[in-house]
């Protein structure tokens, strides 16, 4: 089969690779339908992630339909078209069991494209298939389930639900790429009264607007700390999103936040970023990480199929498998190209 495959920093190789299979009789092999590529991809090329192995498989992202599912796979069975959480669970371990999927310490949390091969590729071993893949519903467009598994449940349960988000608070999301703007989509459903969303580029700022912020700043032309003071009488905001992940844009973040605010990080950091405790400590902040656990899915779901959530328009541009390279270079470069999330079929 062809699959997208990682040696090192720099292009990953469209190759003929192994199919997978059933490991383990709690496993799934997924005939993958449709697959995105994810900036932490982007990071993963940059050599920010060393312990992804040459040769490793690359994506986490993906529907595909059910060929082949293991002796004690009971929720699902040949030809159920499925979403694919970028996250695994085991299901049984302290951090499943408490809905932190992300931390699973029984064999799951971000393993696909990471740790095991992932799902840029024809097909993917998906592990725990009971606890890790959910059924599509019927007539549910493919774009808008693709987009569950990762993006918009990072941005709700990792920027707006870890920041606190709540009716009337001021939110200011740093950085408007697709992770920032799945903040700005899903920050709407508590209320906040502004969505301030701050980016280099116009474009993408320009698209925030679309996708819900009401007042946007390219912070190379205007000092944003202006913008936000005014908006809020001086105060600065309720919860500051940081979704750019580098070390200028987390203090940023800092900045800009209340006494008594909430700072979420969302962003992959590569390089250490400062924290000034002789400054903050005093302010009664709290600054939340993480990383994804996708226990919002289910939720997720349901707005879809209420018309709540469009998350599909998301996607900018499609590619056959055989443009995979091109699609890497569209995503990679949107400040030419406009991209904000590409979708690939086989």
């Amino acid at each position: 089969m062809r699959a997208m495959v990682y040696h090192g920093p720099g292009a990953p190789s469209l190759e003929e690779v192994p199919k997978p299979e059933i490991v383990d009789e709690r496993d799934a092999v997924i005939r993958v339908d449709a697959v995105s590529i994810c900036g932490t991809e982007l990071h993963i090329l940059k050599g920010d992630m060393p312990d992804v192995t040459d040769g490793r498989v690359l994506g986490h992202e993906a529907v595909g339909t059910v060929e082949s599912v293991g002796s004690e796979v009971r929720m699902i069975q040949p030809g159920t078209q499925v979403l694919v959480s970028c996250i695994t669970s085991c299901g049984t371990c302290r951090f499943c069991r408490e809905g932190r999927y992300g931390q699973c310490v029984g064999g799951g949390g971000w393993i696909l494209g990471h740790k095991i091969d992932g799902t840029q590729a024809e097909y993917v071993r998906v592990p725990f298939a009971d606890t890790s893949v959910y059924p599509v519903p019927d007539d549910m467009p493919v774009e808008d389930v693709l987009m569950l598994s990762d993006i918009v449940p990072t941005g709700y349960e990792v920027g707006v639900l870890n920041g606190g988000v709540g009716s009337g608070d001021t939110v200011v999301v740093i950085g408007a790429g697709p992770i920032g703007l799945a903040a700005v989509m899903t920050a709407q459903m508590l209320n906040p009264s502004h969505i301030i969303a701050l980016d280099l580029a116009d474009a993408r700022l320009e698209t925030a607007e679309r996708f819900g912020a009401d007042i946007t700043v390219n912070n190379g032309r205007r000092d944003p700390h202006e913008v936000v003071m005014e908006a809020t009488e001086g105060l600065g905001a309720d919860v500051t999103i940081e979704a750019a992940g580098r070390a200028e844009t987390f203090e940023l973040a800092v900045s800009l936040v209340r006494p008594g605010g909430h700072i979420a990080n969302i962003g992959v950091h590569g390089k250490p970023a400062t924290l000034h405790l002789e400054e903050q400590w005093i302010r009664n902040i709290t600054i939340t990480t993480g990383l994804v656990d996708t226990y919002t899915i289910p939720l997720l779901l349901r707005l879809i199929a209420g018309k709540r959530l469009d998350p599909g328009r998301f996607i900018t541009h499609r590619f056959d498998f055989d443009d995979f390279s091109e699609a890497y270079e569209v995503f990679a470069h949107p400040a030419e190209t406009g991209a904000i999330k590409v979708l690939v079929t086989p």
